[in-house]
């Protein structure tokens, strides 16, 4: 949730993070994410927040949300679950992975690793991304929950062996 006070966005928890709320973070960034909407992602992250996304170097909410908007647009029936793998201060280090098919039917899971720095507000300011796709059959998928949220007692990353 965010809350807006003065002109200052706020997206608790904020930092500095301890390991419950790194997990609360991490989870709340998972669901945006799999909300599949840009526009709504794209306020988790400070105005003028950079990343790196594999090869490509986004900077702001505007170019956020077209780099979003043309991610699930390619990879469909996108579903991701992400894990803290530490966290310290105003920094998390997370790991993930994600299903989705291309517009041929071809199915992949995609691993990737992301470190994370956010301002005093909670809002993401730095985002680097480590992603590689492994083709998988669509027999050999894993997440199988509806679209949008992965539901509370689905298995995370650790207890599906990724």
């Amino acid at each position: 949730m965010s809350v807006a006070t003065s002109h200052v966005e706020t997206r608790p928890p904020v930092p500095p993070f301890t390991h419950e709320t790194a997990e609360l973070k991490v989870r709340l960034a998972e669901d945006g994410w799999n909300s599949r909407d840009p526009e709504k992602v794209a306020l988790a992250y400070t105005p003028d927040s950079r990343w790196r996304n594999r090869a490509e170097f986004v900077s702001g909410r505007p170019e956020i949300i077209a780099f979003l908007t043309r991610k699930w647009a390619r990879e469909l029936d996108y579903r991701l679950i992400k894990e803290v793998w530490a966290s310290g201060g105003n920094r998390i280090a997370v790991r993930f992975a994600y299903e989705w098919h291309d517009d041929s039917g071809n199915w992949f899971r995609s691993y990737g690793n992301e470190n994370w720095e956010f301002d005093q507000n909670g809002l993401m300011r730095l985002r680097y991304a480590c992603i590689n796709d492994l083709p998988i059959k669509e027999s050999d998928r894993k997440y199988h929950w509806p679209l949008g949220r992965r539901p509370d007692g689905h298995p995370g990353l650790s207890d599906l062996g990724l």
